[in-house]
This record gives C-alpha cells, structure tokens and sequence, in this order.
C-alpha cells in the first residue's frame, strides 16, 4: 500500500501544473504522479500548433478571445467558465515562461504570433511545430526541481476506490461518493496496489484510440473517463469529437497519424480537392480558416463527392525558408516520405484528435465526486461546449490545474481516509490464453466507430454502433470477469466504455450542433443543453 495527500493521474500539463503547485505550497508533503508510460508521453506532447492567449492588448482583448470562444462552441460554453480561462490564461501563461518555456519570437524580440482557424486575432503563442513538446520539456525540468514529487511509472491505474469498495451500495443518486484513491497495476512486477490519497486528480488525456485513425498517441483510451463513470461519477457532451481537418494521408497506416497545425492554414496553406479547386469558399466566408468541425465537414463532403480517401493542402506559395523555419517537423516528414512542400502538395484527412466532453466538472475542477478533481482533455470544465477552438486546451489545462490546486490545498487537512480499505480481489482469475481476443475487439471498436460515429452520423449507423458495442461490451466483461487484468484488456474495456458513452450521447443529441453532424437532424433545437451521462 501507498499513502499520500496528493495524487495526480497523468503527467501532461495539466498534471504537472497541479502537482508543482502543490509541491511549492507543501515542501513537507509528498505529491505522487502515476503514468502508465514514460513521464513525456502525454497528448500535451504531441501538440502542434499552441497555446491561446491574450498578449498584445493593442490590437487584441479578452472579449475578442472570449467571443471567439463561444462562436466556436456553439452555444453550449459555459459563459463564466470561458471568462474565467480566458483573463486567468494569461497569468498561467506567464507563469510557464518563468517556469523556462521558449516561445518563438520575431527579429524585434517580440512573441511571433500566430492565428488559426475561428480566431479573429493573431494570439497563438508557439514553439516552431513542436509546442506541446516545448512545454512538456519545461514542465519536467520544473518538476525535477522538487524531491517531494515523486513520479511511477509504467503502472497502469485500474479504478477508483469508493466506498463501494467498502461494501456500500453505491449508485449516480448516491449524494457523497467520495474518492480514496486508486487501485494500479504494477506492469514491472505485475501486482495491484492500492494507492490511498485524500485528493486524487484526474489529468488523463483523451480518448483518440477509439477510432481507425487519430492524432493522438497510443495511451490516450479513455482511461479517467472510463474510471469515473464506472465509480457512477457524471460524464457530459461526449458525442463532442472534434476530428482535425488535416492529418497527414499515409495509405496503408492506422492508429496515430502525423498532425499537419492548423498553423499552416494559418500562414496560408490552401486546402484543394483532388482537381485542384480550392474548395472551402463553398462552404464558409472565413474560407480555410473557418472552425474545425467547419472544415473537417467540408473535406469528408469533397472526399464523397470525389471518391478519394483524401484532399490536398497547398503550401507551394508559402516560400521554403518561412515554411522550414515555421514548420522544421512537418517538413521533414513530408520529406521522409517524398513529399518535397514547395513542389507537392500534402494529402491530408481528417482525423480524431480531441474530446470536448469528458469529466463533468465545476470551475473549481470538481467532480461529482467528492476529493475528485479532473482537468485537462478527460474534462467538461464548460469551456469547449459543441466545438473546442484551437489551442484552447493548453490554456485551460493549466487554469484549471491551478484552480484544482487552489481548491484542493484549503481543504486537503480536513480529509481523511478509512482504515479498513481492501486489497483488489483476483481470486479466480487467470492468465488469458489467447491474445487475438483482444486485439481484435479492439479491431472491431475502432473500425465501428470510425465507420458509423464519425464526422457525419445517422440515426441508423448510431443504432448498429450501439448493438455491436452492446456484444463487445459482453465478451470483453466476461473476458474481464475471468482473466488476470492486464493494460491490454483493460484499455480495451475502458475503450469499450467510452465509445458507449459517445454512442449514447449521440443518440440523445436530437440536432446537430457543433461537433455533432446528424443528418436527421440537420438543423439545432431550440432546446439547448448538455448531455449528462
């Protein structure tokens, strides 16, 4: 058994910006970080274009960013929430340059900023297009400045422990489930621990890997969603799945694919079809930089009306030493597989990249479940509603891993953990025989989500999702109930769960709002709301 005061799940920004807080508030306590790979291995890291934020107040302000905000979440932000990130994202972003982060800048020394899609203003601070690395660097070397923090890795956080685990009956009516920890696998050693904690954060990153193809790495399966909604916690606007428009086509691949920033369209790549016809002043005035579910529905209709499995973007105007300089990865890797930028134009599709749904939480970063606290892209804070604009998520990462701090630190003395908690049960359990029943469950999940809960949905293709999650929900439950646990069949479930809950969330969703495209439903209710879950 371990026992702290502070335990944070995951080790993105979000995560470390809570957990440095801590540390520097209580040098005399331990603050625990469990990831189930190494430190870096976050979606924090694979993030390309930047961070939002208001920096030049002569031509930009806050109530431009917090318009720009609410026009991309199509009326279901959180008005107080969106406030709240927006004026206190400038002082976390400060506060992240102190802590040695390196922001490009112009030859007169000032922040080089850029401008994606649904932005009015230029206030994308960024790292050439490795941003989300550049800050994960950064706040790792802040980490290691503090030996009350201490990280384990490669173990692989099973469940909440709630007073379920006590024998209670607990249900989502239940008005004070409380968290006492985790139970984690050791994947080195292969035994279950029991992590107790009398605050636990939940910074586990998204859900990417429930479809064919997604820009997000390996890890991200959903995990703290999975967790919290099984701990009977409140899970909202999952059917939320914003697909970038452009990730780079390399037939014959799957899983992660390569991100081309929206940054690029941002310095004026243009997207065309496959006759060469830029093509996005057909479906919006703001053209390639329109917001993302904009766009990403303008490619999916041209690849339909085509027939091919991609489009182009153009950057062959752009000038080779801007776009190197801008660029240095995209580049290369264009180049790594023939793609010479200045005289091809990039095959791109579009891919699932993030969740605007996630973890129902407060301003404060609570769940509904109490000495729970979530932030980062396994959380509804409010702030994304139907459609997250781009680099959000950084900026409201580190606000609300601030204000997790601030409200776990005022009460963290008066919380206390019961003494009879148990030890996981594997009694009858054994190790499974066969692989091949994981690997293609989750085969199946992926091509079924892809296929039927995409860009585009019908009410027909949400049913056949549901009933073939309904058999893969079995088997895996069944598997689950017999076998040793191990990360594979238990990302696998966690998978299995979220994908429901995106199916579910679909289904109850009678419009298309946002991120949300049914055509059924083709036009928005007059009933706004959230799907709470």
């Amino acid at each position: 058994m371990i026992q702290t005061d502070f335990l944070v799940i995951g080790s993105g920004v979000a995560g470390l910006t809570y957990a440095v807080k801590m540390a520097e508030r209580f040098p005399d306590r331990k603050i625990i970080v469990v990831t189930k790979a190494t430190a870096d291995e976050t979606n924090t890291k694979y993030a390309q274009g930047g961070i939002a934020g208001v920096t030049n107040f002569e031509t930009d302000s806050f109530e431009k960013h917090i318009n720009d905000t609410l026009i991309a979440g199509d009326g279901l932000c959180n008005d107080q929430v969106v406030e709240i990130v927006v004026k206190e994202g400038v002082d976390r972003i400060s506060e992240l340059i102190q802590w040695g982060a390196q922001f490009d800048k112009d030859g007169q020394g000032e922040y080089a900023l850029g401008k994606e899609g649904g932005h009015s203003e230029y206030r994308i601070l960024h790292h050439k297009d490795v941003t989300g690395q550049e800050i994960e660097r950064a706040l790792i070397a802040k980490v290691q400045q503090f030996p009350n923090i201490e990280f384990i890795k490669h173990w692989f956080v099973l469940d909440l422990i709630t007073q379920h685990h006590l024998g209670y009956l607990v249900t989502k009516s239940t008005p004070d489930i409380q968290c006492y920890g985790v139970y984690a696998l050791n994947t080195e050693t292969n035994q279950i621990e029991k992590i107790l904690a009398k605050v636990t954060l939940l910074a586990t990153g998204g859900n990417g890997q429930i479809y064919r193809t997604t820009t997000n790495p390996s890890i991200a399966t959903g995990d703290g969603v999975a967790m919290v909604y099984r701990a009977k916690g409140r899970i909202e606007n999952m059917e939320f799945i914003q697909f970038h428009p452009t990730a780079l086509y390399e037939p014959g691949t799957g899983g992660q694919a390569f991100l081309i920033t929206e940054a690029v369209r941002g310095d004026g790549g243009i997207l065309r079809n496959k006759f060469g016809e830029a093509f996005m002043e057909r479906y919006d005035e703001r053209k390639d930089l329109a917001p993302r579910d904009i766009v990403a529905r303008a490619i999916d209709s041209e690849m339909k009306i085509t027939g091919t499995e991609y489009v182009y973007l153009d950057c062959r105007h752009m000038g080779k030493e801007k776009f190197i300089h801008h660029f240095p990865n995209i580049y290369e890797k264009c180049l790594s597989i023939g793609i010479d930028i200045t005289q091809h134009m990039i095959p791109v599709a579009p891919a699932a990249h993030y969740s605007c749904g996630g973890v129902k939480t407060d301003e404060w970063g609570r769940t509904s479940i109490l000495n729970l606290y979530a932030a980062g892209e396994c959380a509804s804070t409010g702030l994304h509603g139907a459609n997250r604009l781009a680099s959000n998520s950084l900026l409201e990462a580190m606000v609300f891993g601030h204000r997790a701090y601030q409200d776990a630190m005022e009460k963290v003395d008066r919380i206390s953990i019961p003494a009879n908690i148990p030890d996981w049960n594997a009694a009858g359990t054994t190790q499974p025989r066969e692989m091949i029943l994981i690997t293609q469950s989750l085969k199946e999940l992926q091509l079924l989500m892809s296929d039927y809960v995409g860009i585009v949905r019908t009410d027909v293709r949400l049913g056949r999702a549901m009933k073939r999650l309904d058999l893969l929900w079995e088997e895996t439950e069944e598997l689950y109930h017999k076998s040793t646990v191990s990360p594979q069949l238990c990302e696998l479930r966690n998978m299995i769960t979220v994908a429901y809950l995106v199916v579910k969330g679909a289904q109850f969703r009678k419009e298309s709002r946002g991120l949300h495209f049914n055509t059924d439903y083709p036009g928005k209710s007059e009933l706004i709301q959230n799907i709470v879950l």
